[in-house]
């Protein structure tokens, strides 16, 4: 990782505490508030820590960009949470064969990007 990319990952790691600090729940009640605080904080802790060994520049670039694009959707919809895709389960593919490998491999390349590493943390 170069010293560039290191003060990036630093910075949005920060950036990230410094929401949590301020950060009011939707609702304006105060539990609520707390719970989605340390939502924010523990998914924060958890993907940096487990990325921490990444060395691929285009890995650490996706990574990068998944959480500036988490960062701007829990700020502009005021919820920590990754918002799901709306896709229906089997919608297009056949129940068994080819089809459903292919609606697989959909699925899989139309995940958006802030949602990449969701699924392999919960």
């Amino acid at each position: 990782m170069t010293a560039v990319t290191r003060q990036e990952v630093l910075g949005l790691y920060r950036k990230i505490f410094r929401i949590a600090k301020k950060w009011q729940s939707a609702s304006g009640q105060i539990e609520e508030t707390i719970k989605e605080k340390e939502y924010i904080k523990n998914e924060a802790k958890t993907l940096f820590r487990k990325n921490k060994n990444v060395t691929d520049p285009k890995f650490i670039k996706q990574c990068i960009e998944e959480c500036e694009a988490r960062i701007e959707i829990g700020l502009h919809y005021n919820i920590p949470y990754p918002r799901p895709i709306h896709l229906p389960p089997m919608g297009l593919a056949h129940k068994q064969g080819r089809m459903l490998r292919h609606q697989e491999k959909l699925r899989k390349i139309s995940k958006p990007i802030y949602l990449k590493s969701h699924d392999e943390v919960s």
